[in-house]
């Protein structure tokens, strides 16, 4: 291959992983933002996913486009996939929790939680 073939193919694979990157900062930014200023625990934890889901993709964008092994990057994202799996799993009886004692998922109303 050519010293010029190389050096497209390069300029080619990194016009697509900002397409991605970007995609990843926006789901991101997206959760963040949700989390920040979502009232009800639902909320917050959809807001978690989305912020886990734009991790994972970044992982997967960097290990497809850059890693000499793509395996890595799949790792990492099945472990983020199994935290968010168990992170929702955790929220959920919490939630439950919550609202057996307080009859309202709203954070407004959780004040007497606080230490």
């Amino acid at each position: 291959m050519s010293p010029s073939t190389v050096s497209t193919i390069l300029r080619h694979a990194d016009t697509h992983l900002g397409t991605y990157l970007v995609i990843a900062v926006l789901l991101f930014a997206i959760g963040f933002l949700g989390f920040c200023r979502h009232r009800t625990l639902v909320g917050m934890l959809i807001s978690g996913e989305l912020m886990l889901a734009g991790a994972s993709l970044n992982f997967m964008a960097f290990s497809h486009f850059l890693a000499a092994d793509p395996v890595t990057g799949q790792a990492f994202t099945l472990f983020i996939m199994g935290i968010a799996a168990a992170e929702a799993a955790i929220v959920l009886s919490i939630m439950i929790a919550v609202y057996r004692n307080y009859r309202s998922i709203q954070t407004r109303d959780l004040k007497d939680l606080e230490g």
